[in-house]
């Protein structure tokens, strides 16, 4: 019993989207519903089982169905221009195509916007959704018409979301997805009506966003986007090799012009080096010179001393003449 209770309690704020359509369990609020409950599903289901719908049909319905963004809940007011400004925020806008009434020509409220790439289509998908345009919140979501399995239109009773005043909420999309189930799920009856069960275990929040379906790619693309990856590896290689040459021919002009630095200062000091060397030499000899000439000078002045006093001494002890 507690432990129920506790799966009850997780699955409160868990939700989980619709990888195909089905429309008896699109009009389910938990996608476990296997009866429907307005006209409008008896009819959604009466053409999904015989077939009347053709998703690719349409023949205004051109261009890439991955690079193609479905937008709804439009003001009435909103014209190519308005949108195409609004949507081109997000990237190339390639083709704009406003859903109008045959008779009147007014806009439906909703319009398809193909890009010029499937990454500004999906960032589009991520940016736009919710944002406002002439007063009008809208809705963005990919192109389910023709990338989404067994889809009928709301014209024929299917659809998605929807207002809660027309009686007919349609779940499983961006913007009403099922909620995870607080009941137990009947297995066997879903099986037979075709209808997937829910994903037990692997639901997710209502701050998740689903993402849109990826193009299959074939053996060809696969080849060429290795190709195209082995020839970006091979350009990136080069220019290491290059970027690593002129790196080495860099260092080796550095090591060279620092040697030749270092071989001048080393030099110019050894230059300075016997400079200094001579001018100390000069100074010691011209000092030694000075302290001779002085030893010299006084040696002579005693000699002259000497001199003198013998003179007068002789002078004093010689017979006078008379």
């Amino acid at each position: 019993m507690s432990l129920s209770l506790s799966l009850r309690s997780k699955n409160l704020n868990s939700v989980f989207y619709a990888d195909s359509y089905h429309p008896i369990q699109a009009g389910s609020i938990d996608g476990t519903d296997i009866v429907p409950h307005d006209n409008a599903i008896y009819r959604a289901q009466l053409c999904s089982s015989i077939g009347l719908y053709d998703p690719f049909g349409d023949s205004k319905a051109t261009g890439d169905p991955y690079c193609t963004l479905f937008v709804a809940r439009l003001s009435r007011l909103t014209n190519e221009d308005t949108l195409r400004k609004v949507m081109s925020k997000y990237g190339r806008v390639k083709n704009l195509r406003l859903v109008r009434d045959i008779v009147t020509g007014a806009s439906r409220g909703y319009a398809f916007v193909e890009y010029e790439t499937e990454r500004e289509m999906r960032r589009a998908y991520m940016d736009a959704h919710h944002s406002i345009v002439d007063d009008c919140e809208i809705i963005v979501d990919y192109n389910r018409q023709q990338l989404m399995p067994g889809w009928i239109p709301r014209r024929l009773g299917g659809g998605l979301s929807g207002k809660k005043e027309s009686g007919q909420l349609r779940f499983g999309g961006r913007d009403k997805p099922f909620r995870a189930p607080l009941k137990p799920i009947p297995y066997d009856d879903l099986k037979k009506l075709g209808i997937p069960p829910p994903p037990e275990g692997n639901y997710m929040t209502r701050f998740q966003v689903p993402s849109p379906p990826r193009r299959e790619r074939n053996l060809s693309d696969r080849e060429e986007d290795s190709h195209r990856r082995g020839s970006k590896d091979r350009n990136r290689t080069k220019g290491s090799r290059k970027s690593s040459v002129d790196m080495d021919e860099g260092h080796y002009k550095r090591s060279s012009n620092h040697r030749e630095d270092h071989s001048r200062r080393r030099s110019s000091l050894e230059r300075s080096g016997r400079y200094h060397d001579r001018s100390s030499a000069e100074k010691e000899h011209r000092h030694r010179s000075s302290i001779d000439a002085e030893k010299h000078s006084r040696k002579r002045k005693e000699i002259d001393d000497e001199h003198s006093r013998r003179r007068e001494k002789y002078s004093r002890y010689s017979p006078r003449e008379d």
